[in-house]
């Protein structure tokens, strides 16, 4: 049996900023922006070459609380410069060393090895990793 994870469900506290930032700033493309009366908004948005998207979901309560949200890349540098210009606040890139945290990309470059991460305005945090293969 085939399960596939399609959709991630991102608890923010304003729509329209978290619309913007996942668009403008991270390069989201948006598939539905849809209104059905005054208190139920849909806004779906996919990372480019994503089977999965996330649909943002206003609940102030919750805003910020998503965290460990990954992304895959080929090149952790390039993506990394891309977001930045973009105007993402990113981490450097890193990788692990002994247990610890060290900066630079992974040295030989093993897939999984390289990070970098960002958070959106709420704090819900994304952890971009190199998969080169």
């Amino acid at each position: 049996m085939d399960m596939k994870l399609e959709l991630i469900t991102v608890p923010v506290s304003d729509l329209d900023r978290a619309k913007a930032f996942y668009l403008d700033n991270a390069g989201f493309d948006l598939l539905v922006d849809h209104s059905a009366g005054e208190h139920f908004r849909v806004v779906q948005l996919t990372p480019p070459g994503s089977a999965c998207s996330i649909a943002l979901m206003r609940n102030p309560d919750a805003a910020g609380s998503l965290g460990g949200l990954h992304l895959v890349v080929g090149d952790i540098e390039g993506s990394r410069q891309e977001l930045a210009e973009r105007g993402t606040p990113v981490s450097e890139v890193f990788h692990f060393e002994s247990g610890n945290q060290t900066p630079g990309p992974d040295p030989e470059r093993a897939d999984y090895g390289s990070f970098f991460d960002f958070s959106d305005p709420d704090g819900n945090s994304w952890l971009v990793q190199e998969v080169r293969r």
